[in-house]
């Protein structure tokens, strides 16, 4: 083909790169995403271009790229001119003289959160952001969104930070990984059609379903709806209250005021596993208790192992017991030897880690292991066999460690006790109680001496003793009614439980550690000095003292320690967790702050946390107490770590939406009513107040407060009036009346009746 051929066949090429570039320039973007780039009788696309680029890990010539997409060989002139167009405008970098690649100083992968208003943020991945020092995510406007949902992988270009807040800006080039094809919502029906709004409003859209696709659903009902993709006619698709979408209805969950519907909704927006196949089902079946021991096993059956769990417990997959040493105390912590049933590799490992994690709901339960094993064969059941990983540390009379030992075992534990049966015991000195359980006063008074040593121990070397009340919500027999909400007490029986699994867990981590053997740890990292910074600000204007070392160990534990026992402990306590930054696994062992431990790991759970079985493999391994292969699923340990990471903030997330939802159902029919709350945060929009006696989390709008107009004062954390002068602030006492519930979006409105101060 001649010059002048091409260059005419090429005429609107050129003239969509033209107007790309005036929409650059007018856009202050480098690119405009969806415009056609080259027509040569193929539709190719600029995100085709840039994601071809992206895959490509090394600088590609014009034949590579031309060939990744798709594009014949009489347009590679057009496509050299493309490029070089995009190098201009610093997209791409150049190799050579003829050799391309992505600058990943201007364009990086990261996930979509959409704000209900339009815009939305992307999150870079971690490693990514802490080699940039990057502190905020990259501000996506509503105008460069391109089509991208929320929780979707997508390319971006970084554009300089916006004059407003300092903040990086954003454009959508290209979506990598859509986060979801399905939806729940709830649907409207129609003559012809329905309508499905979705329940999480990070969808800010509605889904038009033509009647042959409703499924039946009935009005107002819960209903999980599969996104057509390629129907034409969605572009034009638009409701009154937005734009729309088309879809089809695959499952009826039916009607939302079920506690058991709103259960299955956090299930499937949180994207969480709800049942296991048939093949591992029939894995988990042929599995069988152990009868005997075996040579390579322990027998320990004769040492007093007790289980301690709350009421409501299926699944004990801990016991201790705790013996009186001449020179001090002797602590056995033995662990359901998951890692003998679940073999790497199996039906039964390989869902196992991609679940991750048991998620605990108070109307039902995610296992992570199917009921056979998490619920009988490797729950530690009171007088039966059961095969364990045990941990045996010897401690002086302070509680320092002196010998550390581990074996696998067999054991039978002797009780089924409770948090509450403990209390009574030790703290309440119940005489009843203590009657019915005399062979068990004796190593329970030794296990609360050992734990009050070894809380001693880990507070005297740094560690941030937080107290942190959860909500207890307690529902009638049917499991379809909230019955109460109040704060959860902690005793000393969850003290004992706690330190013990603390020592375990540390004393494993260590050991790994001495032998250097590679192993996932659950790591803690220092907080952000600014945040801590910020913090020390707030504390000051609560009447505590300032000092220079904000954000060291030694700060977090002299302002904990001065907070406790007086009536600011509560809003310290919640302001220190805000601060501090989420623990997780990695391989690379950085210590745990907040634990003040140089190593620490999850040994003690391997029922419901895959981590803990990686890890129980990894100590067989070191200790040559397994014979065959231990390895753990098919990726390296530092990308285990990651998955799995990432995995437990999923599940934390979908048990607070749940618990959220519940507290909103309970105060369903109390508008109307008194209570008495504090001020929990200050934001532009209000107060946010948690009730003291449910931990019931509302707001006040500014604009339902009453008596005068109110400006925010956000470096103090409070409002003041305009008139009276007077002032709201975080950790003040009010009495509040609950104004209205808000079941779309999960949220508790409350007005202010009367102002106290700090508590």
């Amino acid at each position: 083909m001649s010059y002048k051929k091409r260059k005419k066949k090429s005429g609107t090429f050129r003239k969509n790169i033209s107007r790309a570039s005036r929409y650059a320039r007018k856009e202050k973007s480098a690119i405009a995403p969806g415009l056609p780039i080259l027509s040569c009788g193929d539709n190719v696309r600029l995100e085709s271009l840039l994601v071809a680029l992206y895959h490509q890990n090394t600088p590609a010539n014009l034949k590579e790229i031309s060939k990744a997409i798709g594009l014949p060989s009489h347009c590679l002139h057009d496509l050299d001119t493309v490029l070089q167009s995009l190098s201009r405008q610093h997209l791409l970098k150049t190799h050579g003289k003829n050799k391309f690649y992505l600058n990943t100083e201007i364009i990086k992968e990261g996930v979509l959160t959409v704000n209900p208003r339009g815009f939305g943020f992307v999150k870079l991945p971690s490693e990514k952001k802490a080699v940039e020092k990057q502190r905020d995510d990259i501000f996506i406007p509503p105008r460069t969104m391109a089509g991208a949902l929320h929780g979707d992988k997508v390319l971006i270009s970084i554009q300089r930070s916006s004059s407003r807040r300092n903040r990086q800006e954003g454009t959508i080039i290209a979506i990598l990984e859509r986060s979801v094809e399905q939806i729940v919502g709830f649907y409207t029906a129609g003559r012809s059609t329905g309508v499905v709004t979705p329940e999480d409003d990070r969808f800010p859209f509605h889904i038009i379903i033509p009647r042959e696709f409703s499924c039946n659903a009935q009005n107002g009902s819960a209903v999980v709806v599969r996104l057509e993709t390629n129907t034409k006619e969605k572009k034009q698709a638009k409701q009154p209250q937005g734009p729309a979408l088309f879809g089809r209805i695959v499952e009826v969950l039916g009607d939302p005021d079920d506690l058991n519907v709103q259960m299955q909704i956090v299930i499937r927006k949180h994207g969480l596993p709800r049942t296991f196949s048939p093949e591992v089902l029939g894995e988990a079946n042929q599995l069988t208790v152990p009868a005997t021991t075996t040579g390579d096993r322990t027998d320990l059956r004769d040492i007093l192992h007790v289980t301690i769990d709350g009421e409501t417990a299926r699944d004990f997959d801990d016991a201790v017991s705790v013996a009186k040493t001449r020179n001090g105390y002797r602590l056995y912590v033995s662990i359901a030897d998951v890692s003998h049933y679940v073999q790497p590799g199996s039906p039964l490992d390989k869902e196992a880690y991609q679940r991750g994690t048991s998620t605990y709901f108070p109307t039902g339960v995610l296992p992570m292991l199917p009921e056979q094993l998490s619920n009988e064969i490797c729950s530690l059941k009171p007088n039966e066999n059961r095969y364990t990983f045990t941990c045996i540390l010897d401690f002086d009379r302070h509680g320092k460690v002196q010998k550390t030992k581990f074996c696998k075992s067999i054991i039978q534990s002797q009780h089924r006790l409770t948090y509450t049966i403990v209390s009574q015991i030790l703290e309440d000195r119940n005489i009843d109680v203590r009657r019915q359980h005399k062979s068990l006063l004796t190593p329970l008074k030794w296990m609360g001496e050992l734990a009050a040593q070894l809380e001693k121990q880990r507070l005297n070397r740094g560690s941030i003793g937080l107290e942190i009340p959860e909500a207890t919500i307690e529902l009638d027999k049917d499991e379809n009614s909230v019955v109460s909400i109040h704060k959860s007490e902690r005793n000393q029986a969850h003290k004992i439980i706690e330190e013990f699994m603390l020592a375990a867990n540390e004393a494993v981590a260590a050991t790994f550690v001495k032998q250097r053997q590679p192993a996932i740890f659950r790591i803690h990292e220092t907080p952000d000095t600014t945040k801590a910074i910020e913090l020390s600000r707030l504390l000051h204007s609560l009447g505590f003292h300032s000092r220079e070392d904000a954000g060291t160990l030694q700060w977090f534990h002299q302002l904990l320690k001065t907070a406790k026992d007086t009536p600011q402990e509560y809003i310290v306590n919640n302001l220190v967790l805000r601060v501090m930054q989420q623990a997780r696994y990695s391989t690379n062992n950085i210590g745990h702050f907040g634990l003040a431990a140089d190593s620490y790991t999850h040994f003690t759970s391997p029922i419901r946390r895959y981590p803990d079985l990686m890890v129980h493999r990894s100590l067989a391994r070191l200790l040559h107490l397994e014979k065959t292969n231990t390895a753990s699923v098919d990726v390296t340990l530092s990308e285990a770590a990651d998955f799995l990471s990432g995995r437990e903030r999923i599940a934390v997330k979908a048990e607070r939406d749940m618990l959220d939802r519940l507290k909103v159902v309970f105060m369903e029919d109390k508008v109307g009513e008194i209570f008495e709350g504090i001020i929990s945060g200050v934001s532009s929009f209000g107060l946010f107040i948690e009730l003291t006696d449910s931990l019931i989390s509302g707001a006040v709008s500014l604009g339902d407060m009453e008596g005068d107009s109110f400006i925010v004062d956000e470096e103090n954390h409070r409002i003041v009036g305009r008139s009276s002068r007077s002032t709201y602030q975080i950790g003040n006492l009010v009495t509040v009346q609950l104004h209205s519930v808000d079941k779309q979006r999960w949220r508790l409105n409350f007005i202010i009746k009367q102002h106290g101060s700090l508590p």
